[in-house]
């Protein structure tokens, strides 16, 4: 078989795997609320069936690529959302607490489906990329970082059982905010793939900062464009809303399509339930054991932060130092992986030394979390540097 087959057959176990998983969430969630076991034994098979055929989208996809599958966005968040599923399996066979399963699967789906926004076409790796310290270091990243997002599971799964979610108080609304932000991200992802799939692009001129006529390609319907943007092929003026040209009017589009999507979703499952997300997951916890949870989320963070260290840090600086002669240069991408590590290191000496338990770690686990996020994808797409290869 051919490099375009091994790619053909590599994305038909993803989405095979992802629909399993989809499916997982139904025996888990039976098994959470009822300890049923068979439907708990259910869906971990449904997990594990799904991690196998996401091993061998891997094994494909390195194949017919030559190098590992880690090297763009979509190779990167799939993988990120691969690891995350491999480390609540192993997490599991330690703890035993199938509703971490049930919380982490639709993390690792949102993962998934948000790297199949991006382009899955396999490109030649450019110079700064080819070595096999990239492999190391990113693969670490992204297993730490899936550990890490574990912490958030746990830490969300902590707060919806000790918390009173009927009541407004800054920490249920702050949680509230959490689901919402979530559903930003699923907004994303379902707007640009619908989007893809029934609009064509629109390929949109403008005279950028430095007066110079630029070409832009809006994947999604452009509400909001640069001054004196139009149509390349017609002239014909296009957009609702009109900003200077200093700012990039194409993400910001997207930022605002994402907002719409995951807004009207939201406020959908509000409306359908006229209940709050938090309190249409509190009944999945009411037989948690919340002194476990909070260990978890210590733990966790603990078995994550020296592999993040390495894979974030040391193995990131030998490989900086390969591709282009120097250990550190503050590029944007380095100093939020340092801020990551530091916020870390800091909720660690916290647990120990100050007694910061319960509330307090699953605040910091949900916060680490959206470091990552912040790391892994604000960084890359919309901050300038030496990483937005990526």
């Amino acid at each position: 078989m051919n490099a375009y087959g091994l790619l053909e057959l590599s994305n038909q176990f993803l989405l095979w795997a992802f629909i399993l998983l989809l499916i997982a969430i139904i025996p888990a969630g039976i098994a959470v609320k009822s300890k049923h076991r068979v439907s708990g034994r259910i869906c971990i098979g449904l997990t594990y069936l799904s991690l196998s055929l996401l091993f061998l989208y891997v094994i494909l996809r390195w194949t017919a690529t030559g190098h590992a599958p880690v090297s763009n966005m979509y190779e990167f968040m799939t993988f990120f959302g691969i690891m995350l599923i491999a480390s609540t399996l192993l997490l599991y066979q330690i703890y035993r607490q199938i509703v971490v399963v049930l919380f982490s699967i639709p993390v690792s789906l949102i993962i998934i489906g948000f790297g199949g926004v991006f382009t899955s076409e396999a490109t030649p790796l450019i110079p700064a990329l080819q070595s096999h310290w990239l492999t190391i270091h990113v693969i670490t990243v992204a297993f730490s970082s899936a550990i890490f997002s574990i912490a958030f599971a746990t830490g969300v799964i902590y707060l919806l059982r000790v918390l009173d979610v009927g009541e407004r108080t800054k920490h249920t609304m702050s949680l509230e905010f959490v689901m919402y932000c979530l559903f930003l991200v699923i907004g994303f992802t379902i707007s640009s793939m619908t989007f893809s799939a029934f609009t064509e692009e629109k390929h949109v001129e403008f005279e950028n900062k430095v007066q110079k006529m630029e070409q832009v390609t809006y994947k999604m319907p452009p509400i909001i464009v640069n001054d004196g943007a139009r149509l390349g092929e017609d002239e014909q003026s296009i957009g609702f809303i009109k900003i200077t040209n200093s700012l990039d009017a194409k993400k910001i589009n997207t930022l605002v399509w994402s907002f719409i999507a995951g807004s009207a979703l939201y406020a959908l499952i509000r409306l359908s339930t006229r209940k709050r997300v938090v309190q249409l997951l509190k009944p999945f916890t009411n037989k948690v054991n919340p002194i476990v949870m909070d260990e978890m989320s210590y733990r966790i963070v603990i078995i994550g932060f020296p592999l993040f260290s390495l894979g974030g840090l040391l193995f990131a600086m030998i490989w900086a130092h390969l591709a282009w002669g120097r250990f550190w240069g503050w590029d944007p991408k380095e100093v939020w992986a340092l801020i990551t590590w530091l916020f870390y290191a800091g909720m660690l000496h916290l647990r120990t030394s100050k007694g910061w338990e319960g509330k307090r770690t699953a605040w910091m686990s949900i916060i680490g979390f959206g470091l990552i996020v912040f790391n892994q994808v604000f960084v890359n797409l919309v901050i300038a540097g030496l990483h937005s290869y990526a």
